[in-house]
């Protein structure tokens, strides 16, 4: 078995009180399985079934026992055939032994790999653990589970546990369930052992992973409290994004009887000069350049490297504050996780008591990270600590990335307190708005929560995998209406919100709802609004409405042009496709106003770079970048006499065209009396 592969076992509990449960269970191991057949095409699922009617295992005949157990599908790489096993689960009869199933499954393992490839073998147990396990012919059910996991832990078997949560009517049951989560439970003394419960079909959907994947420490060596006291830690990725998985371009250009065609697409760049399209550039004769104002400097890789910063390998604490001082929402990026270097009995002692004081003392610490040695970015993050429940796991710390001031962007919304009484809210008002905001709460007081991250799937990531593979199938299917189980994900849920509707509308009873007056409508809403004489003739007027959107503007605008700067900008800075629109559109708007100011002849391109600038200075309050205007308005002025821009900073003057001040801006540093001061510093200049 290579090393990539990961053989899984599913045993899955088909008795009388899993039948309610079986069509969502079916849904999930039918995911995994599509998932596995497209990305991880050379894993190997088995299939174990407990609770049926009939008897079907090897142990069975060679030993006796282990009845109700049936291996529906032998370990073997997936394909379509084990989709089709998984899509109609048999209803079992009988209260299945979860135990002998576990065995059975492991059994299975043993034989077809033995000990090789250790930690590639896994088990997946699903059941509601509501009936007890018999009684073993020698020694206790505790004596059993520590036998079975020994032998696991000695092939490297991981066991996947999911607990289907049910109502249990009697005490008699209550106790068996129990017993049965204490001995799960005991299975983590001697193996690799995790218990998910799940309390419905959204939380089953995301508790079985496509895949384990073997963590990889990121950083190992000290954890500098100070220059003479070091702590040994490993750092390890707590969590990672799960992303959309990489999809090559397929060329369909090969001839289709040939049976070695890759349909790989390759793609080559030839880089041209500009003064003569025809001759092509060799790439020993390119070098990169970067903007800078109208210019473009070329720098070379070896001018890079010269200058490329540089940081040596280390994680050093910079300080401690209190835990209320670091805000949630300004987590970045992944979670770490530092543990004490395993085996260093003072590296847990003096990890256990750094995180148990600063749990007592509500502290988190503040450190600077660099992870390899020359890594290009440095990371600053919040250490808090991670009591640890279990006694032989010690105490650790988490990391979260902290941002960079620049990294920042708080969105500032007016006070009502600056408006006048009588458009101030009043309790009702206030009380009202508040129980709106509870209602929206997934997780509140006294309740469990709602949609558990670690158990709530990716359903876009599901849908895509679904629809991938019904098209491979199937590829003129239409594509089916969204799972219910997704739904509730997506979209509000239906029961909640029937239970909270006398607060949704108490809010609207409070809270009157007018047209704004300052709002402009749309050429559109006022073509439409308006008295015509025919219907035929506002059928027309919007059948031309919507041809004209239907063209320029279905075209995203990638950069200010020459011929409607304006309409350019506004539309780059409306763009919410990624974040970095906002950046190129103010760097592109003041590339665009120096090059009219550059090229003006006696002033005839003033009146244009005004409304530029005016423009630029609105967006740069809007979007809390007073920092950008500013200098640019600084960096003209230091450059007025080389483009002679007196006359330029006069009518800047007589608009009244200033820095953005902070009453205008929180994030400016710029008060009011220097902002009226620019023209008469600038003219001192000049004098200069």
């Amino acid at each position: 078995m290579a090393r990539n592969k990961e053989a899984l076992v599913l045993v899955v509990d088909v008795g009388p009180t899993m039948h309610d449960i079986l069509p969502d269970i079916e849904k999930l191991c039918t995911m995994l399985v599509q998932k596995k057949l497209m990305y991880s095409k050379n894993d190997e699922v088995g299939i174990v079934l407990f609770g049926t009617e009939e008897t079907k295992n090897d142990l069975q005949k060679e030993v006796g026992g282990y009845l109700h157990v049936v291996v529906l599908q032998d370990i073997k790489v997936v394909d379509d055939v084990t989709v089709d096993n998984l899509r109609e689960l048999p209803r079992g009869t009988r209260n299945g032994d979860f135990l002998d199933a576990i065995v059975v499954g492991m059994d299975m393992l043993i034989k077809k790999f033995g000990p090789t490839n250790k930690g590639k073998h896994r088990l997946c147990l699903i059941t509601d653990a509501q009936h007890p396990v018999k009684e073993p012919d020698e020694g206790s059910k505790a004596d059993q589970v520590n036998t079975i996991g020994q032998l696991m832990k000695s092939h490297g078997v991981r066991l996947d546990c999911i607990v289907v949560k049910v109502k249990l009517a009697r005490s008699v049951q209550q106790k068996a369930a129990d017993e049965n989560i204490d001995l799960l439970n005991q299975f983590s003394k001697n193996t690799i052992s995790k218990i998910i419960h799940v309390d419905g079909p959204t939380s089953l959907l995301g508790a079985l992973r496509t895949r384990n994947i073997s963590p990889v420490t990121v950083y190992r060596g000290d954890l500098e409290l100070s220059s003479s006291m070091k702590i040994k830690v490993w750092v390890y990725k707590k969590t990672a994004e799960e992303k959309f998985p990489t999809l090559k371009k397929y060329s369909d250009k090969a001839p289709r009887n040939d049976k070695f065609a890759t349909h790989e697409l390759k793609i080559d760049y030839e880089y041209k000069n500009t003064e003569d399209f025809g001759k092509v550039v060799p790439p020993e004769q390119r070098i990169k350049g970067y903007r800078y104002g109208p210019q473009v400097v070329p720098i070379s890789s070896a001018e890079w490297e010269a200058v490329k910063f540089r940081p040596e390998k280390s994680v050093k604490l910079l300080g401690f504050t209190d835990s209320s001082n670091i805000m949630r929402h300004h987590y970045m990026k992944d979670v770490y996780v530092f543990i004490p270097e395993p085996g260093d009995t003072k590296a847990i002692l003096a990890v256990s008591a750094l995180v148990r004081a600063m749990k007592e003392m509500n502290k988190a610490a503040i450190l600077r990270c660099v992870w390899r040695q020359g890594q290009g970015n440095v990371i600053i993050g919040v250490l808090t600590p991670n009591i640890s429940s279990a006694d032989n796991i010690p105490d650790s710390f988490y990391l979260n990335v902290l941002p960079f001031a620049e990294d920042v962007r708080e969105f500032q919304f007016p006070s009502f307190n600056n408006l006048p009484a009588s458009r101030q809210p009043n309790e009702l008002q206030q009380e009202a708005s508040d129980n709106l905001v509870k209602m929206l709460d997934l997780a509140p007081a006294g309740q469990e929560e709602l949609l558990k991250p670690e158990l709530t799937p990716n359903p876009v990531l599901q849908r895509f995998y679904q629809s991938l593979f019904l098209k491979s199938k199937h590829p003129d299917a239409q594509l089916p209406q969204l799972d219910a189980s997704l739904l509730r994900i997506t979209g509000p849920d239906s029961d909640i919100l029937s239970e909270l509707n006398s607060e949704v509308d108490n809010f609207r009873r409070q809270i009157e709802l007018r047209d704004n007056p300052k709002k402009r409508r749309s050429t559109k809403r006022a073509l439409l609004e308006k008295p015509s004489g025919s219907n035929e003739e506002a059928a027309a007027v919007v059948q031309a409405i919507d041809y004209h959107n239907a063209g320029p503007s279905a075209v995203k605008v990638e950069k200010i042009g020459s011929s409607n700067p304006l309409k350019d900008f506004e539309e780059m800075m409306a763009r919410r496709d990624g974040s970095k629109w906002v950046e190129k559109a103010i760097k592109g708007m003041q590339d665009h106003i120096y090059g009219l100011l550059e090229n003006s002849y006696e002033g005839d391109n003033y009146l244009s770079a005004i409304e530029c600038l005016t423009a630029l200075r609105n967006s740069c309050i809007q979007e809390q970048e007073p920092k950008k205007f500013n200098d640019f308005l600084h960096y003209l002025c230091e450059n007025q006499k080389t483009l002679d821009l007196r006359d330029f900073f006069e009518l800047l003057s007589s608009k009244n065209i200033t820095l953005i001040t902070k009453t205008e801006a929180a994030d400016s540093d710029v008060k009011m009396e220097d902002a009226k001061l620019l023209p008469i510093k600038n003219e001192i200049i000049s004098q200069e």
